[in-house]
């Protein structure tokens, strides 16, 4: 390990079986970065203020670096309101203006001007403007002799007394959030912005190179961009699409560094992180280990086996299911580094010899004795739940995500609800219709029939028995798919329409006589009734225990520094330009270039293929002022910056606030720090700035971008 954060890992060494105590890592709240943050940052060889991070009085960096669409990061930079993101997170809008003749995931698509720019349905960016601590607000009222159900439904009614009565203007929004567990609440006060235009993307061969192969791994040359447009009303305020709305002028930009990075240099990461558990007991963590992920990644390996192969004998139903399938392989992949990553890192074995320390320190003080109770109880909610949890997850990953046919059944099944209330199921079942429409502009029968078929099996096989819904027990798949699909109103959209014309007792009458509705309705009752219920409360006891264990944590190791776990919230990581070794004898260079490209290329190859373009400028070395000194031009980079899903798109920074690189993965050997973070081995992938300006310049002839952004030499070179 590189040794400048050898030293800042030295006091780590106090806490060898928890990590993420007192070490470079972490997601940080940018309002509170002040104090051992800042002269961790410093050492690292951060050039800026605290304030230049985040100010509410003055511009500062959160005001270029807005949540793309609720699931991404992006960055604003340019004056006009251009906007940077990945090419995956805009992957649906590109798809969504893609066509066979007009093909823009297979060849790009560069507006020449700003009429060109193509308007995107439902996609929005939102601006975090405050953020203020409201504990006292959400918690208030709430005794210790409250049960848990009364202290939640305090809560709630806090939450929404708090965000109505904070100050905002009328454009904005308030949002809570929980921190620790639970144990802190904090207000965002936030401005949404919904005319949100396509500007460039390139090629699935440059901005999805290497595809699935290379997903999670280093080394990587993925050029995962694109460029979007904020536009907002006459007053530059947020505003529903209209032709007469101007590009947004944002608060602060983001310059751009051609100097780019080299080893030891400092690097920032501003973003929304969205879910991590890096607190989990060891119990939930042997779980997650030999239950749920297993589970997990056994039901998407065969759905994503099959559609694969007929995305490759297919070109249309290749972009059907292009964004689809890129969201179901995204996670199956994560699920495999991530066990692979525990197991390795003995994950475990940290997690149990933490706990023992935790009950010794709990033991010590007769104020905290009762601490000790927290782990033992852990160990029998855990030995409950997991059967419960697995049940859940065949359902969820089978009824719910890859058998398409039943996540449409699920959504009529919602009308269940309403059909003694003639108003509402009328109002649902037009929503149901429209929604549908998108459903199957997307979807392909003999894809989805193959896939029901297989996972039907699976959930046969290897789901709990226990809890089988009985249609499913003793299941002939294949003749079961056979019937569905040929008989079903649910297998399209016209036939979709037909079958809810009517009232509420005609409808559900003739879905009661479908055979895929009826099927499916019996496995969403049987866990309505059978699974959920238990699941609930069980799981309702370990989210009260996990807020106790958190509140522990936090009061018996006061010398720690502790950050909550991500919750789709705007946070910072920091850390370094380093290399790491996966295995023995190896050791990979933070720094990949287009010759790697090259060397993985393999013409007409659905992963691989180079645009004749790309190859050109290669052989003639035309790269601009893109390149290093040594006449190599930079593809992507890896640091140490501990980043999470909802990072995707995150501006990497240098020690000045200068954008240098852009986020976009992790490598497959640290996944796991979503649960347990090794410094030794997470690593974070960025495309480095220099290809982004380079393919926008060069290869897609697309100068007049770069006229709007400010590009800067910050070392002097």
């Amino acid at each position: 390990m590189n040794q400048k954060i050898k030293n800042l890992f030295k006091v780590a060494l106090l806490f060898v079986a928890m990590p993420i105590f007192g070490q470079q890592g972490g997601m940080w709240i940018p309002s509170l970065l002040e104090g051992m943050n800042q002269e961790e940052m410093k050492t690292l060889g951060m050039k800026m203020s605290i304030s230049d991070i985040y100010d509410v009085n003055n511009s500062s960096l959160k005001d270029a670096v807005p949540h793309f669409n609720g699931g991404c990061t992006s960055e604003v930079i340019s004056p006009n309101g251009l906007l940077l993101t990945n090419h995956h997170c805009g992957y649906g809008q590109i798809q969504a203006h893609s066509t066979v003749e007009n093909d823009y995931l297979q060849d790009g698509f560069w507006a020449k001007n700003k009429s060109e720019e193509l308007p995107n349905e439902n996609l929005s960016v939102t601006f975090m403007v405050k953020i203020q601590d409201v504990t006292k607000e959400v918690t208030k009222g709430i005794t210790e002799k409250d049960s848990e159900k009364v202290k939640q439904e305090k809560i709630a009614k806090n939450i929404e007394k708090t965000i109505k009565t904070f100050p905002k203007q009328r454009w904005q929004e308030n949002r809570i959030k929980a921190f620790y567990d639970g144990n802190q609440y904090i207000l965002f006060v936030t401005e949404t912005f919904k005319d949100v235009r396509l500007v460039g993307t390139p090629p699935s061969s440059i901005g999805k190179f290497g595809s699935d192969t290379d997903n999670w791994v280093w080394p990587r040359h993925t050029g995962d961009f694109a460029l979007f447009r904020i536009y907002a009303d006459k007053d530059n305020k947020p505003a529903e699409y209209s032709k007469d709305n101007v590009p947004y002028t944002p608060k602060h930009f983001l310059p751009i560094s051609l100097d780019g990075v080299s080893q030891d240099d400092f690097t920032m990461v501003f973003g929304y992180p969205g879910r991590t558990q890096e607190y989990l007991p060891s119990f939930a963590v042997e779980q997650i280990t030999e239950s749920l992920n297993p589970a997990r990644i056994g039901i998407r390996d065969i759905s994503l086996k099959i559609t694969d192969q007929f995305m490759r004998e297919d070109q249309g139903i290749k972009i059907q299911y292009a964004s689809k399938f890129a969201s179901t392989a995204n996670y199956w992949k994560k699920w495999i580094g991530e066990r692979q990553g525990l197991l390795k890192s003995n994950a475990l074995g940290a997690k149990q010899a933490y706990e023992a320390e935790f009950n010794n320190r709990a033991l010590a003080n007769e104020n905290t004795k009762q601490y000790a109770q927290i782990i033992p109880t852990f160990e029998q909610l855990y030995a409950k739940i997991t059967p419960y949890s697995l049940s859940k997850e065949y359902y969820s990953e089978i009824a719910l995500r890859n058998a398409e046919i039943l996540s449409m059944a699920n959504r009529i099944y919602a009308l269940e609800k309403d059909k003694d209330n003639p108003k509402a199921f009328q109002s649902k079942k037009q929503q149901i219709i429209e929604r549908a429409e998108n459903f199957y502009k997307n979807y392909s029968t003999k894809v989805d029939q193959e896939v029901f078929e297989a996972l039907m099996q699976k959930y046969a096989q290897d789901a709990p028995k226990e809890f089988l819904p009985e249609n499913i027990k003793n299941i002939d798949a294949q003749a079961l798919a056979d019937q569905i699909f040929t008989t079903s109103a649910l297998v399209s959209y016209d036939k979709l329409q037909e079958i809810l014309q009517g009232d509420a007792n005609q409808v559900l009458a003739k879905l009661n006589q479908d055979k895929a509705y009826s099927f499916a309705k019996e496995i969403f009752q049987n866990y309505e009734q059978n699974i959920l219920p238990v699941y609930q409360e069980l799981e309702q006891q370990i989210n009260a225990l996990q807020r106790e264990y958190m509140k522990a944590q936090l009061e018996l190791y006061p010398e720690a520094r502790i950050f909550p776990d991500a919750n789709g919230t705007l946070r910072v990581t920091y850390g370094i330009v380093d290399g790491y070794s996966p295995l023995d004898a190896v050791y990979y260079e933070p720094i990949t270039h287009l010759d790697g490209i090259m060397e993985k290329y393999i013409p007409g190859d659905y992963e691989f293929d180079v645009p004749q373009k790309l190859i050109e400028l290669y052989q003639s070395k035309d790269y601009g002022p893109y390149a290093q000194k040594d006449g190599k031009l930079p593809v992507n980079f890896i640091s140490t910056n501990h980043t999470t899903g909802g990072n995707s798109g995150s501006p990497a920074l240098d020690a000045y606030g200068n954008l240098v690189g852009l986020n976009f993965d992790r490598v497959w050997e640290g996944t796991m720090s979503d649960i347990y973070y090794d410094p030794t081995i997470c690593r974070n992938i960025m495309v480095d700035a220099r290809y982004i300006l380079f393919i926008i310049d060069k290869f897609a002839g697309a100068g007049h971008l770069l006229e709007e952004m400010e590009l800067v030499y910050p070392k002097g070179n």
